[in-house]
């Protein structure tokens, strides 16, 4: 049986990883500079994360969430501890399209609306209403088309109250950060008088933080920067470091009913495991504070790179604007000098998402590396 081709691949085969370095079956070394799609948290193979799962799943690696599950109370008080989102309730899924997925529904159970406003260059998820909540006409099928949802230019408040007052919006979803999409971002203006709009017209805000969560921006979410509260807020990649999880954040307004919300994986006990693994060392090696440094010196190297236009992006959810497509420049960056970047939607953007373990001396690596294929170009 022949896999189902969908993913254009390089030719790298990696076999082991330790921290912020993946290895191939030819032992070769690369720089992780894009952890999977910022999945990476806390480095590959953390000796707590190692140990965690593999205690857990000596013990007990999954039942259904028809029994009582104390790794879910403890995810959630920690989750609560180090985000310091207090008041919210947690539901756990399995991935970043999921937690969308229930938020986007549990948004329509609790105002009864059903269309969904979004924002232009925004990527939500594959699935269902994600997906087309998802500015991208390509990914989205007949059978997710019939969503009604309406894209909208990230930061024009007089058109999001335009098609607020019309009383048919159960949602307003946004990442305050884009990931995909080129990593965009507005004013605190702006996600403030979002907030307020949501509020007057009985809609419900769902801040994105499957990719900017868990620490990634220096803060624990990006939204926190805006001082904003949302209704939901959906969380994933960097929560389990590899392991598959995703959850929502759901407001104490959101009032939760049996049978509402189901999962049969979601918050499994090596999920759990995984998840609080990541949470400790996330506060233990304070990786938020690094994340804040490691973007200050990473801004201060970048400043004297050839055809650079900007630098987008906080914490180490960056990227590097270009003024030609960043295509062939990425390809030599993995084959010659083994170090791996990100895309997005933006084509002369290159996106840095690394373990947030990342020290100065892996950014220095990157940058001679990165100067040596500008001069070539």
């Amino acid at each position: 049986m022949s896999l189902f081709n969908v993913y254009p691949l390089f030719d790298i085969t990696p076999v082991s990883a330790k921290d912020v370095y993946v290895y191939d079956e030819n032992n070769v070394e690369y720089l992780d500079l894009y952890g999977g799609h910022a999945v990476i948290s806390i480095g590959h193979t953390h000796p707590k994360y190692v140990k965690a799962i593999s205690n857990q799943v000596q013990q007990l690696g999954f039942y259904s969430n028809a029994i009582q599950n104390p790794l879910q109370n403890q995810l959630a008080e920690k989750l609560k501890s180090l985000s310091g989102c207090k008041d919210y309730q947690l539901f756990l899924c399995n991935s970043g399209a999921e937690a969308n997925e229930n938020a986007l529904k549990l948004a329509s159970f609790h105002n009864g609306k059903h269309k969904v406003l979004a924002f232009n260059n925004g990527f939500h998820g594959r699935t269902s209403a994600a997906v087309a909540a998802t500015d991208n006409p390509k990914i989205v099928a007949p059978i997710n088309a019939q969503q009604e949802v309406d894209f909208l230019p990230l930061g024009n408040l007089k058109a999001v109250e335009k098609i607020l007052q019309q009383n048919k919006t159960c949602a307003v979803i946004i990442e305050c950060i884009q990931g995909v999409g080129g990593l965009d971002q507005s004013t605190t203006e702006f996600y403030q008088g979002l907030e307020q709009l949501c509020k007057q017209y009985n809609t419900t805000l769902i801040a994105d933080e499957v990719q900017s969560g868990f620490g990634r921006t220096g803060d624990f979410f990006a939204f926190q920067k805006h001082q904003i509260t949302p209704d939901i807020i959906s969380i994933a990649k960097g929560m389990g470091n590899g392991f598959p999880i995703g959850g929502i954040l759901i407001h104490p307004s959101i009032k939760a009913s049996f049978g509402l919300l189901g999962t049969t994986f979601g918050g499994n006990h090596l999920a759990c495991a995984a998840s609080l693994s990541v949470l400790e060392v996330i506060e233990s090696e304070q990786l938020m504070q690094n994340a804040k440094e490691i973007e200050t010196y990473f801004r201060e190297k970048a400043q004297t790179l050839p055809g650079l236009k900007t630098i987008k992006g906080r914490g180490l959810m960056l990227g590097l604007e270009f003024d030609f497509p960043i295509s062939d420049l990425r390809k030599k960056l993995i084959f010659d000098q083994h170090i791996f970047t990100g895309s997005a939607k933006n084509p002369n953007l290159l996106r840095i998402l690394p373990p947030l373990t990342i020290q100065k001396k892996h950014i220095d690596l990157f940058f001679e590396a990165l100067i040596n294929e500008l001069n070539t170009l």
